[in-house]
């Protein structure tokens, strides 16, 4: 007979809430061995073996990554492999970081002896004190006995998360001790959204003939008559003073809202007194992810780039940006922006 959903979904609280005790009972566990284990792998001056077998290698797969992204370089090796000729890898400089619950896996026990010889340390992480792994490692952390989440008490499941999270602690907390920045994840990550995000304004805005920049002097019969552009089309005028500093921006939105407003005469007016003085604008070295939160937040479809002094140097435009702006919120959903409101922003 079917299990009611209602029992469905407590069931699957409880193992969520089974894995989460026993994170939080290992955290409160840590002590001068994950010191230790960080102090090695700091001060390492090669690369961090990552070693597991099965489910552990899995999880290793993932301890590693997150070690390369965060400023420690890192590798797994499948202890399955390793004993059948990818030791090779290893190199003198590299310390070994071994994975093993039981701290009895045969894979795992038959390569202590070669990686002492190999690596400049081994750092065991294991629930077992009493195993060999933890006997036999020259740093041991060892995060005691955990309760897994399966109803068989069989499939690695609690055990395996903690080693997860453990993972994700070690890493942090080099990032940490080396001082690693913002700017130092974004090199590592080019691609992507998060890339995206995370790459300055310089990288994605447009430039040169791409811009449409006028006196605001002008008339507003001028300034479309005259301002021509090439490659992606911007629906904005940034608008300079005599210095070449940034006065102020008119798009064609605004255009057609005097049309709809019968504005004829407004045509061979100065433009400065229709455009949207003090406008909002960003800087070269500001992050996209911080460009697309303005654009966003206002609600705009354009944000100008300015340097030190002021002058127009890019823009950015939600259309470029489309890609990194989260799925609740489509950019064609999104309410035309207004004069009053760009003015008010």
């Amino acid at each position: 007979m079917p299990t009611p959903p209602a029992d469905r979904l407590a069931f699957a609280r409880d193992v969520l809430r089974a894995e989460a005790a026993a994170v939080a009972g290992v955290a409160d566990r840590l002590g001068a061995s994950f010191l230790a284990a960080v102090e090695a792998l700091l001060h390492c001056r090669g690369r961090v073996a990552v070693v597991g077998v099965g489910k552990s290698a899995d999880v290793g797969a993932k301890i590693a990554g997150t070690l390369n992204s965060t400023g420690t370089r890192a590798y797994t090796l499948d202890a399955t492999r390793a004993v059948h000729g990818d030791l090779g890898m290893v190199h003198a400089d590299d310390a070994a970081l071994l994975l093993s619950h039981s701290g009895e896996s045969d894979e795992i026990v038959r390569l202590i002896g070669p990686l002492r010889k190999l690596a400049s340390a081994l750092v065991g992480v294991t629930g077992n004190p009493a195993g060999t792994l933890a006997r036999c490692a020259d740093i041991a952390v060892v995060y005691g006995p955990v309760q897994e989440a399966c109803p068989l008490a069989l499939a690695p499941s609690s055990s395996t998360t903690v080693m997860l999270a453990l993972g994700d602690a070690v890493a942090f907390t080099l990032l940490q001790e080396r001082r690693f920045t913002a700017e130092d994840f974004a090199r590592y990550h080019p691609a992507g959204s998060l890339g995206r995000r995370l790459a300055t304004v310089s990288d994605v805005m447009r430039t040169g003939r791409e811009l449409r920049i006028a006196p605001a002097a002008a008339t507003v019969r001028e300034v479309f008559a005259r301002v021509h552009h090439e490659g992606r089309r911007t629906g904005a005028v940034m608008l300079v003073d005599d210095a070449g500093r940034l006065a102020g921006l008119f798009t064609d939105s605004d255009l057609a809202r005097l049309f709809e407003a019968r504005r004829d005469g407004s045509m061979d007016e100065p433009v400065e007194r229709v455009m949207t003085r003090a406008p909002v604008v960003t800087g070269v070295g500001a992050r996209v992810g911080e460009a697309l939160d303005i654009l966003r937040a206002r609600k705009f479809s354009e944000l100008p780039v300015v340097d030190d002094d002021g002058r127009p140097v890019g823009m950015i435009d939600i259309t470029d940006l489309i890609g990194l702006a989260p799925p609740s919120v489509p950019a064609e959903t999104r309410p035309p922006l207004r004069l009053a409101d760009r003015r008010s922003a």
